[in-house]
């Protein structure tokens, strides 16, 4: 017995090789490694030392027939969920001619909600008391068209040097309707960017939501300067929400780059709007990036003074 199964496992080694040459199927295993302290204003949060850390396996290969094959899956204990250590996976096949079709099983932005990164860098996303996984009604965090688990994202090939252009879909089995997206990208003029997409969310019979979104960017020499625009229009009219920013960014060297920026997230029939400043500062050599950042946030709540709050944060990222 031990004789056969030396055997079966030699010819399933053997087969595996095989077809590894024949489909030149590679697969890959890196990882990130990050730790950070930081402050806040709000004595609630207060000091805190954090870390981050994930896994990354990814495959990819290529059919007889030239289409293109790929495999991610992320290990990452600190999921939003708690439920580590699977995270964001996705399996993707196409080719320069054909396009690329994508499914995600989990993790995934729609083709339009790819884009709705602020020009600031989302400065609002950092622990300043903004909520940003309660429902719609209830949370203050920009709000998006429907992304996530399930999702099939298709990426047109090239048909205008520069253009870049995503359509995905997302079905329900909640009542509604499939929520679909589009987004576009032109990159085609040296320095300059502009993007544009739409997306809505029609998981709830009755209940739906469309986002716009657009932005641009334009480098010249080590300054980049940016705008970007979000608009969420619900069904419910206290849902519709603006959200605006602007970033400017210096690159002081290969190594060394600084930012500043704004965002203003407009909520429909509140107090205030959500006022968002921050600079940031990063220095990168090899794998290893250190950062620093220091953002305010003005009525988190969209109401009162007294949810104002303040944080530093120093960072160490590693990537291997």
């Amino acid at each position: 017995m031990i004789n056969l199964k030396k055997i079966g496992l030699t010819a399933l080694a053997g087969s595996l090789v095989a077809t590894s040459v024949a489909y030149g199927a590679e697969l890959s295993v890196s990882g990130s490694a990050a730790m950070s302290v930081q402050n806040h204003s709000n004595k609630a949060t207060g000091k805190n030392v954090k870390m981050g850390n994930s896994v990354y396996f990814t495959g990819a290969g290529e059919t007889d027939s030239g289409l293109n094959v790929n495999l991610s899956f992320e290990l990452d204990q600190g999921t939003p969920a708690g439920d580590g250590p699977f995270d964001s996976h996705k399996v993707s096949i196409g080719n320069d001619t054909l396009g690329t079709l994508t499914v995600h099983g989990h993790g995934g932005s729609n083709s339009a909600a790819a884009l709705d990164t602020t020009a600031a860098g989302d400065l609002w996303d950092s622990t300043l008391g903004i909520n940003t996984t309660a429902a719609f009604s209830t949370r203050n965090a920009p709000l998006a068209s429907a992304s996530g688990d399930n999702l099939v994202v298709y990426s047109l090939p090239s048909m205008i040097d520069g253009l870049s252009v995503g359509v995905s879909t997302q079905l329900t089995t909640a009542g509604g309707d499939a929520s679909t997206a589009y987004g576009l990208t032109y990159a085609g003029i040296d320095g300059l960017s502009l993007s544009f997409g739409q997306g809505n969310t029609n998981g709830t019979a009755a209940v739906s939501g469309d986002q716009t979104i657009m932005k641009v960017s334009y480098a010249y020499g080590p300054i980049t300067a940016s705008a970007s625009n979000n608009v969420m229009d619900h069904t419910t009219n206290t849902n519709d929400q603006e959200v605006t920013s602007y970033g400017l960014s210096y690159t002081v060297s290969d190594a060394i780059s600084l930012s500043y920026g704004e965002e203003t997230i407009d909520r429909a029939l509140q107090v205030k709007d959500i006022d968002v400043k921050g600079y940031t500062a990063a220095y990168t050599t090899g794998g290893m990036t250190v950062s620093l950042k220091q953002v305010s946030a003005d009525h988190t709540d969209h109401t009162t003074v007294t949810s104002n709050n303040d944080m530093w944060k120093i960072g160490l990222s590693l990537a291997f």
